[in-house]
């Protein structure tokens, strides 16, 4: 009946430290943490590796909700994987204990709340950017593509793999500024 905590950061700028230090004092023995988004479970290695090696009366233990998932599917995908391995999941910072029946009750409520406020967030962005593309204000992030070498190095016969390597970025920015460049 072990504890073990999962940080997560969403980018490489931010630290999981505060997090990590919370985890061990409630007596978590391990601490797994990594730097990527919650938008998705996908490559969340460290995450998947605790779920694998929890067994029957462990705890996974996070400081907030949103670092285990930003969607409710995700969170009660994990809680489920956790049900079947008769393991638990505590959530510290609104005191959720899914070894207790109200726990789960409150975790899928708060999980819908969550995702509910992000997808608000998302909106009231997407108006701000709107409101502000009709008045000239935004223009979008700069490109950081070297224009005049894209093109050159797509007359010379490269392919978009070829001229992501030479530029720095994914393949995905190159077909995007060649398709601005039409």
């Amino acid at each position: 009946m072990a504890l073990y905590g999962y940080a997560r950061a969403s980018s490489l700028s931010q630290s999981t430290e505060i997090q990590e230090q919370k985890l061990y004092e409630v007596g978590c023995s391990v601490v797994r943490k990594e730097k990527i988004s919650g938008a998705s479970t996908e490559g969340r290695d460290e995450l998947k590796t605790l779920l694998e090696f929890i067994t029957e009366g462990d705890t996974l233990v996070v400081v907030r909700l949103d670092r285990l998932g930003r969607s409710t599917r995700d969170v009660l995908n994990i809680v489920h994987a956790l049900d079947q391995k008769k393991a638990f999941l505590r959530v510290l910072d609104r005191n959720i204990d899914t070894s207790k029946p109200e726990g789960k009750l409150i975790l899928t409520v708060l999980s819908m709340v969550s995702e509910m406020e992000l997808s608000f967030i998302k909106e009231r962005q997407k108006a701000g950017i709107e409101r502000a593309k009709t008045k000239g204000v935004y223009k979008g992030r700069p490109s950081s593509i070297d224009h005049e070498k894209l093109l050159q190095l797509k007359r010379n016969g490269h392919g978009a793999t070829a001229i992501a390597k030479e530029l720095g970025c994914t393949r995905s920015a190159v077909y995007k500024a060649l398709n601005r460049l039409k």
